[in-house]
């Protein structure tokens, strides 16, 4: 009898402790009404901190590096898009106008310091930034250059951002090379092909003789490249110019960085693995194609849904599909399903039509395209929905007697190389530009 009640009186001990805590805090209260306040300051404080907690949070892979960085960089993205969904709803502001607020945080007024002479041009009517170096050695001395294309959807970006400045600066310094970054028009105000055409109306101006020997450039020595949208840009253009037999200068190299370049299946391996990834979700990056092509939102449900091709757009799926053309270990758990086509007349209405334009999805040139392509630098990272894009125009390029670099970061995420500025500066952001800069001098 005795051990049972010694056992009941342990049960209650927690209880009595929490009476006493509780007769003590009322008591202390009562005498100093102050802490009234005081006590419901620090409720207030933990609550704001464990939400803040759980909205910062994400179940992002353990093998991505500085993991709680990316979480805090994300929760701001997060927090706009949030809000730009209001706005839009509201009627207050359309949803890529509140997203611009990325690109103005972080535009600067690029000037020149004692080893970079920067000039803002217009080459052809399209605004460009122009970064040569400011000592050079005698006259007859050439430089290569590089045409860079800023990222952003379409919809968002600018040349005059502080990363992009930075990166023309480094590449300027590194491979005493010239750089012209392109301030092409956006998406939703224009539509595509405004951007594409502004992009090759500059690369075309550039690659004049008395225009090369104005900067010094060496005509054998030019290459293009560009970041997600601006990859985009860079392959299509990169095609194009190949395709003119007029065109005497041509590129002799182009550099992808994690690229986007197809619209017709928006559900491949890495956009399912992927689809709530930080920085470039499945959701954004839908709508950043159906906002290049239109303002039309039912044809973001089609692109969101998958159900957004048609018979023209369809007869060309064998060039993206991934079952073909992604090595097996990016197959995962995932099995090839043929995206729906939407048939009638309707389906080949206003923005239908571009999908199966290559300006605007370069991965749907036949083989034959491809094989008179300069070599190629490919940058994909496993964490990111645009990564199968990449990976397939590689082996498509390969498969055509392309020389291709393919580097692909296991731990790497969507923009990653353009997060260099602090307080967002990133590891892997170091090690992508130097191993992109690496390339560009062994290769142009």
């Amino acid at each position: 009898m005795e051990k049972v009640k010694e056992k009941r009186t342990n049960l209650n001990v927690p209880a009595m402790f929490e009476l006493q805590a509780t007769t003590f805090v009322h008591q202390f209260v009562a005498r100093d009404p102050r802490w009234k306040m005081r006590l419901g300051s620090i409720i207030l404080f933990v609550a704001f901190c464990s939400f803040t907690a759980y909205y910062v949070y994400e179940p992002i892979p353990e093998e991505i590096e500085e993991r709680w960085k990316l979480m805090l960089t994300n929760s701001f993205f997060r927090s706009l898009s949030h809000l730009a969904d209001i706005s839009e709803l509201l009627g207050l502001k359309d949803y890529m106008g509140v997203m611009y607020f990325i690109t103005l945080l972080e535009k600067i007024a690029p000037v020149s310091d004692e080893h970079v002479k920067v000039t803002e041009e217009n080459f052809d009517g399209v605004e460009v930034v122009l970064y040569q170096p400011k000592h050079r050695g005698s006259d007859t001395d050439l430089r290569r250059a590089i045409i860079y294309l800023h990222g952003g959807g379409w919809c968002l970006g600018s040349s005059r951002m502080s990363p992009y400045d930075l990166l023309a600066r480094k590449v300027v310094t590194e491979l005493d090379a010239v750089v012209l970054s392109v301030e092409y028009r956006l998406a939703p105000a224009h539509h595509f092909p405004i951007p594409y055409e502004d992009v090759y109306r500059v690369v075309k101006h550039f690659l004049q003789k008395g225009v090369l020997a104005q900067y010094y450039v060496h005509p054998g020595r030019i290459a293009v490249s560009g970041d997600s949208a601006g990859g985009n840009l860079a392959a299509a253009v990169t095609q194009q110019l190949r395709r003119e037999p007029s065109q005497q200068i041509q590129l002799k190299a182009q550099a992808l960085l994690y690229p986007v370049l197809q619209a017709l299946d928006l559900y491949t391996p890495s956009y399912q693995q992927n689809q709530y990834m930080p920085i470039l979700p499945r959701t954004l990056m839908v709508r950043f194609w159906s906002e290049y092509f239109t303002s039309d939102k039912a044809f973001f449900r089609a692109m969101m849904a998958n159900t957004h091709n048609n018979p023209e757009s369809s007869s060309l799926l064998k060039f993206v599909n991934w079952s073909a053309f992604l090595p097996e270990t990016y197959h995962r758990k995932y099995n090839y399903s043929a995206p729906a086509v939407t048939e009638g007349a309707a389906a080949m209405d206003g923005p239908s039509r571009s999908l199966a334009d290559p300006r605007a999805s370069p991965l749907l040139v036949p083989d034959a395209a491809l094989r008179s392509l300069p070599k190629a630098y490919i940058l994909t990272c496993e964490y990111d929905v645009l990564r199968d894009d990449g990976i397939m125009y590689a082996t498509r390029l390969r498969a055509a007697g392309v020389e291709v670099t393919h580097e692909h970061y296991d731990t790497g995420f969507h923009g990653a190389l353009m997060f260099t500025v602090w307080p967002t500066d990133f590891l892997i952001a170091r090690r992508m530009t130097d191993n992109y800069i690496k390339w560009l001098k062994e290769n142009l």
